[in-house]
């Protein structure tokens, strides 16, 4: 076959490609957004279920920790299970476990239906972009990722205000069970539209010719590193981190399986995770610039919306809308930053997170009357940011990567974000705790009839209340007014101490970055997805 027909020639034959790649978006679609329709949820979700805030948090991190193990094996059940049939097994399990997060009746329960949801969504992501180039020509691959990638950037844009009005008017079950009609519709349109590869079929009968060669101690080991890492990072605030036994053995657990891990990958001669690429100065530095990433945009996807409702009254629709135009910014700025391909990543990534650490800083200036463009526009400053890092840090990390590993150097990048992010909401999380008590320890220091400023206030609130209220204490009400005032305070400079810690973490970004080498200009533009 020459090269010109080889390039109009996808491996699924006649199939229609577009057909396929709306049906494989979709499903996409519908797991992307769940790594944000439930941040907005959170402040229902923990009323509903009677925990705190921190505790409902894990609604979130326990869902990408799931993913990011997943994502180790994809890429090995699809080759020996065949790309469709593991598709249709994640659909279903998705579709299933979010039936189940909707009729959870605890959060121990919402948990690990939520660890099986992510799971399902680890699996989905990777083997969708194998099955839009397989359905794809080679010349006309880059048109079917364009579209992916649209789905892919417009679900985190949807998640807020979907969730936030689904929990305002409905419930907060239906964040999970919207999935189910969708999931359903997709598992019947994709069994019957997306045809059994005869390449693949071939290709998987010389690999169990072979034997199945899965590296199932690493993959254990590494499912114990992450979800016990895990473990301590939720629980760590609660438990006053290692002053506690729990903690500690799970901590001891973590750095037992990471330790074994290393020596159990460096021996293998087809290990699960190939360490020497993370050792490479350019993946690796990829690597922790993405984990990096993930913890900026996924904590502050978590921490606006609960700033938002806990602290400034809004409904959960109205907190959705305020992160929406920083992602209609996101969509529009992927097209653009697809079409530098001419600059060096390096310099783009640079530029995204100064960009990113401006939009944190920006946040400094929060005020307890701040309005609704206030926090709109510094989302609108991350959206302009973190596009410049996304794209061209897949053109960095995959530099120099031989063409047999790039499915690995896929599935790395995308267990960096996801395990950045629930490390980012965990690292919000133990900021606000611990900087509330610090904050509010600190203002009541100045609380007393010695300080001018405190009387003369006293006196003026409690002149008020006596002239509104024709019964009761006015004295008692007005102390519980400035005692409210001071809590407010306290924990307002506490999210701008989380702001500070996730601008350090954008910072640092920086000269990470300029420290990648060039890499080859193709003079075309990078699809975008």
């Amino acid at each position: 076959m020459s090269d010109a027909a080889a390039a109009n020639q996808s491996e699924y034959g006649d199939a229609n490609p577009w057909l396929i790649a709306i049906l494989v978006s979709v499903a996409t679609f519908m797991e992307v957004l769940d790594t944000t329709i439930a941040n907005v949820a959170l402040r229902y979700i923990s009323g509903g279920l009677a925990v705190s805030s921190d505790e409902a948090s894990w609604v979130i991190t326990t869902y990408l920790v799931a993913n990011s193990i997943v994502l180790c094996a994809s890429g090995w059940i699809a080759k020996m299970f065949g790309r469709k049939n593991f598709f249709l097994v994640c659909i279903a399990l998705f579709t299933v476990s979010s039936l189940l997060c909707g009729f959870a009746w605890n959060l121990q329960a919402l948990l690990v239906f939520r660890i099986m949801q992510g799971l399902a969504g680890g699996g989905m992501t990777p083997v969708a972009q194998s099955i839009l180039a397989a359905a794809f020509p080679p010349a006309k691959r880059n048109q079917g990722f364009a579209l992916y990638g649209i789905a892919v950037v417009v679900a985190p844009v949807v998640g807020p205000t979907l969730g936030g009005w689904l929990s305002d008017n409905v419930s907060w079950h239906w964040c999970f069970l919207i999935n189910v009609p969708v999931g359903l519709i997709s598992l019947v349109l994709i069994y019957f539209i997306i045809p059994t590869s005869a390449q693949q079929q071939k290709e998987r009968a010389k690999l169990w010719a072979k034997g199945p060669n899965f590296d199932i101690v690493g993959f254990v080991l590494v499912a114990m590193f992450l979800g016990a890492l895990e473990v301590v990072l939720d629980r760590g605030q609660i438990d006053d981190w290692f002053s506690s036994s729990f903690i500690l053995t799970f901590a001891a657990i973590s750095a037992t399986a990471f330790l074994l891990f290393i020596p159990w990958e460096l021996n293998r001669e087809q290990p699960l995770i190939d360490l020497r690429m993370l050792a490479g100065r350019q993946f690796g530095t990829c690597f922790v610039i993405m984990l990096a990433t993930g913890a900026l945009l996924i904590a502050t996807t978590q921490a606006l919306p609960q700033l938002l409702q806990d602290q400034y009254n809004y409904t959960a629709t109205l907190a959705g809308l305020a992160i929406s135009p920083g992602g209609a910014v996101t969509m529009v700025m992927m097209v653009v930053v697809g079409r530098l391909g001419f600059v060096q990543p390096r310099y783009l990534i640079s530029v995204g997170a100064a960009i990113a650490a401006f939009a944190m800083v920006d946040l400094f200036r929060m005020t307890a009357d701040a309005d609704f463009w206030f926090f709109a526009w510094s989302r609108i400053y991350l959206g302009i940011g973190l596009p410049l890092i996304f794209i061209p840090i897949t053109t960095a990390s995959y530099d120099g990567i031989p063409p047999d590993k790039t499915d690995q150097a896929s599935a790395l990048i995308n267990l960096a974000r996801n395990f950045g992010g629930s490390m980012g909401v965990s690292l919000a999380q133990t900021v606000l705790a611990r900087r509330e008590q610090f904050h509010q320890s600190r203002l009541v220091e100045h609380v007393g009839s010695w300080n001018p400023f405190y009387a003369d206030t006293l006196n003026h609130v409690q002149a008020y209340f006596k002239s509104h209220m024709s019964t009761g204490n006015a004295g008692g009400t007005s102390m519980a007014f400035i005692g409210q005032l001071v809590q407010t305070q306290a924990m307002i400079l506490a999210y701008i101490d989380v702001f500070v810690a996730l601008a350090v973490v954008a910072v640092v970004m920086v000269p990470l970055a300029l420290s990648l080498r060039s890499v080859k200009r193709s003079g075309k533009p990078v699809a975008a997805h």
